[in-house]
């Protein structure tokens, strides 16, 4: 498993971006700036997770840019942000995966869930994620290194080695995500990328 060289940087993420404020049942209440949303214990916001393998079932992980003020340096899933005010999921998600990753391709939704998580004294994720899934060709990735400090291609078994290693700092959504995938919602994950990821 050997980590992927990065493209050019270019900045994709700004502190005043406006997010969508939810409640728990993802109805719409509000706005308020990416900052807002991750000061103190955070603000219930929209936002959403993809996980993207190649043909083999390998998993598409990066490792968190340094600069990142939440979990910095930490092991994520494919790629992970917020739709903007006013932006649909769908749209949102292609935007995202090209402007980190540099590719475009078809995702199917597979489940939503609530996750609330402080880092340190920095700020907290309080997220109802949207999860997604896909297949890529690592080959066709451009990743920016605005966002990603490195990436690779892991198989399931190099993935749960790595999540059972204190010494690899996983963020805690790609913990959450990774054992749903893995337990109730694997069946769904295999109908969308039709293939088996976990046997």
């Amino acid at each position: 498993m050997t980590e992927t060289a990065l493209g050019a940087a270019r900045r994709v993420s700004y502190d005043d971006e406006p997010l969508i404020l939810v409640d728990e049942h993802d109805q719409p209440v509000g706005s308020a700036s990416k900052q807002a949303c991750h000061d103190g214990d955070g603000q219930l916001h929209r936002a959403f997770s993809v996980f993207l393998f190649d043909a083999s079932g390998r998993l598409l992980i990066q490792r968190r840019a340094a600069d990142k003020r939440l979990w910095p340096g930490f092991w994520a899933n494919s790629c992970c942000s917020h739709p903007r005010l006013g932006e649909e999921m769908e749209a949102a998600t292609q935007r995202r995966i090209s402007e980190e990753l540099g590719v475009s391709v078809p995702l199917t939704f597979l489940y939503k869930f609530i996750y609330h998580a402080h880092y340190l004294d920095r700020g907290a994720e309080h997220e109802l994620c949207w999860v997604y899934a896909g297949r890529v060709t690592p080959q066709r990735v451009e990743a920016n290194p605005a966002e990603l400090a490195a990436w690779q291609m892991a198989s399931v078994s190099e993935v749960e080695a790595m999540m059972n290693d204190p010494e690899q700092p996983m963020a805690p959504w790609f913990r959450l995500e990774w054992q749903a995938l893995a337990g109730t919602h694997r069946e769904a994950l295999h109908e969308a990328l039709g293939l088996s990821v976990f046997g």
